[in-house]
């Protein structure tokens, strides 16, 4: 058995989590998985799963080389196809990116859609709130809320984004609202940030000079800092201060009205949102093609155009 059969074997042990079934799955005679594993790890000098009389598992390092078996298995038949014919038919696995909640909300929708159109295609999705490197991680597209550096990618705009400033109706109602960020000192607000410390500062233009690079920076009393923005939307709509959001993350509670927008008039341009892939027009035809879905599905997002 040469190498790339011995890795598929082992993929198929660990999906399967027995020889037995690994077996049947391929083909092969259980004595004849048994063999190929047993070979994998001679060859390799690392015990890869452990064997129990009722149940099959992976070592750590088994893990590892399971993740990286299947990574490498995926891009060889992402390879067959394309000199297949996949150049001009989308074929193969789509490896898409976007962040979390929106993700789930905007970009996960046009996917399974996508998917329903593209039968040749399957996607491996992940949803992250951070700037994935598409060529290190193995992406072929990602959906960012973000200004992008140079970074050789092609990218597409396909809107912006607002960063809001709300509060709800009830916490308005006792404390008013801010009337300048100036006012900010004197409400409460949970703040966000990434890493553990003190919340970000929040970020204010003046009026009519939005696209100047000058700008002021304010901070309201934060008795609860997150790492994530939901707690903080969470927290304003219970009445318990200010909170800064995407618009995207807010518009249905804006609609609803549990949450009003307070310095609208003060707020930081919008955030360009872009689809970014790699290989430009050379990519193949399964990322040309859900690129040009992604585009025109975003574009018509309303929460994409609200930035005006």
């Amino acid at each position: 058995m040469d190498r790339l059969d011995s890795l598929r074997v082992f993929v198929a042990v660990a999906e399967e989590s027995g020889f037995a079934p690994a077996a049947r799955r391929l083909g092969f005679s259980p004595p004849a998985v048994t063999r190929a594993i047993g070979a994998l790890e001679q060859r390799i000098g690392a015990q890869l799963v452990l064997r129990t009389t009722r149940s099959v598992r992976l070592t750590d390092a088994g893990q590892r080389f399971f993740e990286d078996c299947r990574r490498i298995l995926a891009e060889l038949a992402d390879a067959e196809a394309e000199a297949g014919g996949a150049a001009t038919s989308p074929q193969g696995t789509l490896a898409l990116t976007a962040p979390v909640l929106f993700g789930r909300l905007h970009v996960a929708p046009l996917l399974l859609d996508f998917l329903d159109h593209h039968p040749g295609v399957t996607a491996r999705a992940f949803f992250v709130d951070r700037i994935v490197n598409l060529h290190e991680e193995g992406f072929d597209v990602a959906v960012r809320i973000a200004h992008l550096p140079d970074s050789g990618l092609t990218a597409v705009r396909v809107g912006a984004m607002r960063r809001v400033v709300v509060a709800s109706p009830a916490y308005l109602a006792e404390h008013g609202a801010p009337a300048t960020p100036a006012d900010l000192p004197a409400h409460a607000a949970v703040g966000f940030a990434l890493h553990p410390g003190p919340g970000e500062a929040w970020s204010f233009y003046p009026p009519g000079r939005k696209q100047r690079a000058d700008r002021e920076l304010h901070l309201p009393r934060q008795p609860l800092v997150s790492n994530a923005g939901e707690i903080a939307i969470a927290a304003a709509r219970r009445g318990r201060g200010l909170a800064r959001a995407l618009y995207y993350q807010v518009a249905d509670d804006l609609a609803a009205g549990t949450l009003r927008v307070v310095l609208a008039d003060y707020e930081p341009p919008p955030i360009p949102v872009q689809v970014v892939h790699v290989a430009g027009r050379q990519a193949p035809a399964k990322v040309r093609a859900f690129v040009d879905f992604a585009v025109e599905r975003l574009r018509a997002e309303p929460v994409l155009q609200a930035a005006g």
